[in-house]
């Protein structure tokens, strides 16, 4: 265990450490220099079209580490995270995934709190994926702020901010103008106004701006003449003003993104800047791959959902997944998930025995906000999947007897309970059916059952993992097998139907040298 330190070590630790999240945090700080505020604001955007994914997950989870690493750092500084819902966009194309698709075209344009909801069950459809993304961040003991654009543009919250961009639109133009298509810039306008005659959210020409009226008038898609109130609803702002705007209204200190928005993150900040605001700090994260190196997308479905990794792992995997480099990209498929639960196993392992340094800079302390649990796991998730195999498990009772046979003082709790239950789960629906065993020829047959011969011996039964480990390679030798990779690649095929495995003598002191000998038998007797 660590000694104690008093606050004043943690603290210069802290200040000092190269962790990502601190790094993030002291960018906070030196704001502090033209910037001076007590509380803080972080901030993160979702677009209420669709349901939370692993991106959101992703955000949320970031954003709320380099918080607490603030809070570490300045524990005078209290702060908010507030998560935006962006819910008064207007519904571009409907989405393939949800019902009553004619009535859905209807509303086409429409803002997404006005659309009605294609599940009857809320308000609005940005109603309903309002409640997912609450209950979704809820799920996983985030501390936010929900706020709703649409009720802070009717409820006066935007309009000292909307009223400046009216002021400031020639500015605002000009920023916008260059980084148009040449046909748009004729058209474009930092306002979009809702129709009086048919509520859309309208894109179209601003033919005057009226500043002393708070007005801007233009026509509607019939062709009239209108004059709009540009606060209480009357407008919404185009997206790269609007996220400037709101930066601005907010008074937002720090809000990440996807690298895909970089332009869009300089162009919120130049907006910010005229209406007299300083822009947040940004850190821009790169996005998730699949197993070919493309880029995730929802609409082509490639990739690995947050449902699909929390049916297989626990949820501190995937956070731990998340935590390395944000600034690097990540490859998420299948495969890597028992390779991420074994990485974060290890490091929670290995946690209760490092330096206070060194325990800033371990990604376990910034999960578990400074506290992560004292427990030492009995087996790795990759043994555990071996495991399963050999026993056929299909319940966590199945496997205790023989993870207490490795780990004695190891208590089936519920944690284990359901962490054993993904393993069972990840076997069968991601291994078991890839399985191919292979048939060993007669010389194999012989060397695999001299060795099942001497793991029956009883006087052998109580020998820890390095005894087997060492027998095992000696009888390969003995064998023939003058090479130790293939003599252990043949007891991987044979016994486990794949390339590679677990140290074996860890593997038989977990089994059992006698069931790993029937095992043996069966597989050579069985061809």
């Amino acid at each position: 265990m660590t000694m104690a330190l008093s606050s004043s070590q943690w603290h210069e630790f802290m200040s000092t450490s190269s962790a990502w999240p601190f790094e993030e945090a002291r960018k906070l700080i030196a704001r502090d220099k033209t910037h001076h505020k007590a509380h803080r604001i972080f901030s993160t955007g979702y677009g209420p079209s669709g349901l939370p994914h692993m991106g959101t997950f992703g955000e949320v989870l970031r954003t709320t580490m380099v918080r607490f690493a603030f809070s570490q750092l300045c524990p005078n500084h209290s702060s908010t995270l507030v998560c935006v819902s962006d819910d008064m966009d207007g519904l571009r194309k409907v989405p393939g995934n949800v019902p009553n698709q004619a009535m859905m075209r209807e509303y086409i344009g429409f803002p997404l709190t006005s659309v009605p909801d294609p599940f009857e069950e809320y308000p609005s459809f940005a109603d309903y994926n309002n409640a997912k993304l609450k209950k979704f961040l809820d799920q996983f003991g985030f501390e936010y702020k929900f706020l709703s654009a649409t009720q802070a543009y009717r409820s006066g919250h935007f309009d000292n901010g909307l009223l400046n961009v009216l002021y400031h639109h020639k500015e605002i133009l000009d920023i916008l103008r260059p980084t148009l298509r040449p046909e748009r810039r004729k058209t474009y306008s930092p306002f979009l106004p809702l129709s009086p005659i048919s509520g859309k959210v309208l894109q179209v020409s601003i033919e005057e701006y009226r500043i002393n009226e708070g007005t801007v008038i233009f026509r509607d898609e019939d062709g009239s003449l209108q004059e709009s109130q540009v606060t209480g609803g009357g407008c919404k702002l185009q997206w790269k003003v609007d996220w400037g705007t709101r930066w601005y209204a907010l008074g937002v200190d720090y809000e990440m993104c996807g690298k895909d928005l970089i332009e869009s993150v300089m162009i919120g900040k130049k907006v910010c800047r005229v209406l007299g605001g300083i822009p947040p700090e940004n850190l821009i994260y790169e996005h998730f791959l699949d197993q070919e190196g493309h880029k995730i997308s929802k609409s082509v479905g490639n990739g690995l959902t947050l449902d699909e990794w929390l049916r297989y792992a626990p949820l501190e995997s995937l956070a731990y997944f998340m935590y390395p480099n944000p600034g690097r990209a990540k490859r998420l498929f299948f495969d890597i998930i028992p390779r991420t639960v074994d990485e974060y196993l290890g490091l929670l392992d290995t946690y209760p025995q490092q330096s206070p340094r060194e325990q800033l800079e371990n990604p376990v302390w910034h999960l578990h906000q400074g506290n992560p649990p004292l427990r030492k796991t009995p087996i790795t998730f990759s043994m555990l999947l071996n495991l399963v195999g050999i026993c056929h498990a299909d319940t966590p009772e199945h496997l205790w007897g023989f993870i207490q046979r490795y780990a004695p003082d190891t208590m089936l709790t519920d944690e284990m309970k359901a962490w054993i239950h993904h393993g069972i789960t990840y076997y069968r629906d991601r291994i078991l059916p890839h399985k191919v065993y292979a048939i060993p020829s007669e010389e194999e047959k012989k060397s695999l059952l001299t060795l099942a011969s001497y793991l029956k011996n009883p006087s052998f039964s109580e020998k820890d993992a390095e005894f087997w480990q060492h027998e095992v390679y000696e009888i390969g030798k003995v064998c023939g097998f003058t090479e130790g990779r293939s003599w252990f690649l043949l007891l991987y095929r044979v016994l486990l139907g794949q390339q590679q495995g677990p140290r074996m003598g860890t593997f038989i002191r977990l089994y059992g040298p006698l069931k790993v000998a029937e095992e043996i038998e069966t597989r050579c007797n069985s061809v």
